[in-house]
């Protein structure tokens, strides 16, 4: 079984290494979406995979991390790309959640999937 919880939070950046004029390269915002997709088992007793309760709260220092920070600033998002936050995100919640994947949406169009390869 697979499942997933969504969260949300407002961040400023700007990406450091993109070609001279690009329109990221400057200072903007986006209205993040994060999934936290995990899977296992259905304990047959609960009926569920685990309380989603139980993966907020493993979200919650991230979020605080994050919501409303420039997010360059933060240590290991030097270039704040979605595949960069996807993975360091990832890399903070792996040892508490049997994760699958995380997805960033950057905007109602754009985002990444990571899946902890590479």
């Amino acid at each position: 079984m697979e499942i997933f919880r969504e969260f949300t939070f407002e961040a400023a950046h700007r990406l450091p290494n993109v070609p001279a004029g690009h329109k990221c390269a400057r200072l903007h915002g986006h209205s993040y979406r994060i999934q936290v997709h995990l899977q296992g088992t259905v304990d047959p007793h609960a009926g569920w995979l685990m309380d989603f309760g139980d993966i907020k709260a493993a979200f919650r220092p991230i979020k605080e991390q994050l919501d409303h920070y420039y997010l360059n600033d933060i240590p290991g998002l030097e270039n704040p790309t979605s595949e960069v936050l996807a993975k360091w995100i990832w890399d903070r919640l792996a040892d508490q959640l049997p994760l699958t994947a995380i997805q960033v949406m950057e905007t109602c169009t754009s985002g990444c999937i990571y899946r902890g390869e590479g």
